[in-house]
């Protein structure tokens, strides 16, 4: 028989302390770093899943990293292992091989564009200079790995990190500059003309 002291001190075999939470994010994992050539990697979303074997419970964990150089070019990759760090680790890789140039307007996107992925929908809109990135925790790790520093958004309905991600690169991929849709349809890029400023003409009495 089991003496008062020693009550409740194990939790039966194979069930250690939890090591993650499901749904924890780039502030709950601490990797917020820069990797080589110059890549900035952020961690959007891990997720930490649970067999169940005859000994107890085998965990595992997913990690959905975005990698971008801050210049244009962003990727995005999911990486599975049975630790955070090499889950984290492959996700990186993954997105490293994935990575994709976007059009942008200096610090900021040429136009309007709304895109959707699943049930996600992410409206991403120009912005002045000084403004900032107004969005939420997953769109703005796309934004500024692909190098946006003035850009308004808005995530429509799935709030499922990875749709939401997704999302957030196809409204990037949709971006065009205005000579590229020129020279797509085949047309003259017209020379803009010297702005006139109005002079006003002395009233005569």
């Amino acid at each position: 028989m089991n003496s008062p002291d020693n009550r409740g001190a194990g939790r039966g075999p194979g069930r250690g302390p939890r090591r993650g939470r499901p749904g924890s994010d780039s502030s709950d994992s601490g990797f917020d770093g820069k990797g080589g050539d110059e890549l900035v990697e952020k961690v959007v979303f891990i997720n930490r899943s649970a067999k169940v074997v005859k000994g107890g419970r085998r965990f595992s964990f997913s990690a959905l990293v975005v990698v971008g150089d801050k210049k244009g070019r962003v990727g995005l990759g999911l990486g599975k292992a049975g630790e955070v760090a090499d889950a984290i680790r492959k996700g990186g890789d993954n997105a490293k091989h994935s990575m994709v140039s976007m059009s942008l307007l200096d610090a900021t996107i040429p136009h309007e564009v709304l895109a959707t992925y699943g049930g996600a929908r992410v409206l991403l809109r120009p912005a002045s200079p000084g403004t900032g990135i107004i969005a939420g925790k997953t769109v703005r790790a796309v934004v500024e790995s692909v190098g946006l520093k003035d850009v308004l958004t808005k995530s429509l309905g799935s709030k499922n990190a990875a749709n939401v991600a997704k999302a957030t690169l196809s409204a990037l991929s949709q971006l065009r500059l205005r000579e590229e849709i020129y020279r797509l349809r085949g047309l003259e890029l017209p020379k803009r003309q010297p702005r006139v400023t109005a002079t006003a003409t002395p009233a005569t009495v």
